[in-house]
């Protein structure tokens, strides 16, 4: 799976890197779930709601080349949610957050295989299941 940058990635980084405006990356990103793509904006409108379900952080390799599809990151370690205490409904999407609550996205991803969650499920990403790649 890999992710796209949000709206509020992309002007983030062109102006740092064209304008020279600061930004201070966060110091730790975290997985959200959802039931419906985020889209480019971001939004949380369709995070998973269950009093269980908290968002996990995530931890990325360093940066490395494939010659074919350019730089990337990829989860270092298993990502493992909560159980889940209600229905969450079919997970179709994640983002990589800047916040443990609320916050921003930063990358958008839909799963590859839609993933159905009812109560008394796990969910868990292996590690390297989430790359983030530059071309």
């Amino acid at each position: 799976m890999n992710g796209a940058k949000t709206a509020y990635l992309e002007k983030k980084l062109l102006d740092m890197v064209l304008l020279g405006e600061a930004f201070t990356p966060p110091a730790v990103v975290y997985l959200a779930l959802f039931t419906a793509d985020p889209g480019r904006s971001g939004s949380l409108a369709n995070e998973i709601a269950d009093p269980a379900y908290e968002r996990q952080e995530i931890a990325f390799t360093a940066a490395a080349d494939d010659l074919e599809s350019g730089s990337f990151c990829q989860n270092a370690y298993d990502i493992e949610f909560p159980q889940a205490s209600e229905n969450w409904g079919t997970v179709t999407h994640a983002a990589i957050m800047d916040a443990a609550t609320g916050g921003n996205a930063l990358y958008v991803v839909e799963l590859d295989i839609a993933k159905e969650i009812t109560i008394e499920d796990f969910l868990k990403f292996p590690a390297g299941t989430f790359a983030v790649k530059e071309d």
